[in-house]
């Protein structure tokens, strides 16, 4: 059952679905939600407190598609993660703005942070994502080659968020797919390097 905090973020999403955030009232969250103003205060204190929640509340959404994605095979990790990247991106502008730190008119942004619930910048965000990579990853590298292809394939797939390409073969909701190809030669590539490189030995 949600609990009244739940109920709160909720509240707080819908509400900006419709209209800027600088224009969401405190009372207009707890009225959608059903609970009392105090009950709003008494989780979140105000509406900087709020807003920290909602966006750590969005990051915690994306770290969960990431390892969601991770459940394919270990070699399809970096498409499958890249896949979501962008689709999180497209989906949820809070997600967009916390990875490319590129921020729509009328959402929350980071700068009120409470103790505890610190809103990760882009380069923390990413860094998430890609230690769940490594972490999930079978290859047979060294951690820091691993970690390096793993974040080349997250930064492809930004830099698709940032500049998509536009053309018949790219609309959506498949505008992700150029990527795919992409993404996969670098890995290959660069795995290939890694593994063959003369100071390198396979086990």
């Amino acid at each position: 059952m949600p609990t009244a905090r739940d109920a709160l973020l909720d509240a707080a999403l819908r509400a900006l679905a419709d209209r800027p955030w600088h224009t969401v009232r405190m009372a207009d969250v707890a009225a959608l939600a059903g609970v009392s103003r105090q009950t709003l205060y008494n989780e979140f204190s105000t509406k900087a407190g709020l807003a920290t929640a909602v966006l750590c509340q969005a990051a915690d959404r994306y770290l969960t598609g990431v390892d969601r994605a991770l459940t394919a095979p270990a070699p399809a990790h970096p498409v499958a993660v890249a896949r979501w990247t962008v689709r999180a991106a497209r989906a949820d502008p809070l997600v967009k703005g916390l990875l490319t730190g590129l921020w729509a008119e009328g959402l929350p942004r980071p700068g009120h942070e409470l103790p505890g619930h610190e809103v990760p910048d882009p380069a923390r965000l990413l860094a998430l994502a890609r230690d769940r990579m490594v972490a999930a990853s079978h290859a047979p590298a060294s951690p820091s080659a691993a970690a390096e292809r793993c974040e080349t394939a997250l930064r492809l797939a930004l830099s698709h968020v940032i500049a998509p390409r536009r053309s018949a073969q790219c609309a959506e909701p498949d505008s992700w797919s150029p990527i795919t190809p992409m993404i996969t030669s670098e890995i290959d590539t660069s795995f290939s390097v890694e593994t063959t490189s003369p100071r390198k030995t396979m086990p």
